[in-house]
């Protein structure tokens, strides 16, 4: 069950590295494919830097991520992970009820999933 629960963060963490990518580098280019139909394309060059910021705290969340994978105490490792698996989850679910309901599942679901399964270990 440990392994499988520093599978699912490593994960969750790398999700969220990417989407930093996304937000912070490739606003105009990859966020308008994964934003498709969601904004006209003439929004993403001035929304280039609210979409950095948010990008930053994504980083943020994935940073603390890897942060509790690396932590030799079991104990704080857990700790870690709980507080910055909740982070993602209550984000995921603010971004299902504030803009659409996929991200619950590409953000709030997978957490949510490495959560339950970091409990159980």
């Amino acid at each position: 069950m440990e392994i499988l629960s520093k599978i699912l963060i490593a994960l969750v963490a790398l999700e969220h590295l990417y989407i930093m990518y996304m937000e912070m580098f490739a606003w105009e280019t990859l966020g308008k494919k994964s934003f498709q139909g969601a904004l006209k394309d003439e929004l993403f060059t001035p929304t280039k830097g609210l979409a950095a910021n948010q990008g930053l705290y994504n980083g943020f969340l994935a940073a603390g991520l890897i942060w509790s994978l690396l932590i030799s105490d079991s104990n704080w490792s857990t700790y870690v992970a709980q507080f910055f698996l909740g982070c993602v989850i209550v984000a995921g679910l603010y971004g299902a009820f504030s803009a659409s309901r996929k991200i619950f599942f590409l953000q709030a679901l997978p957490a949510i999933l490495a959560l339950t399964v970091l409990l159980l270990k």
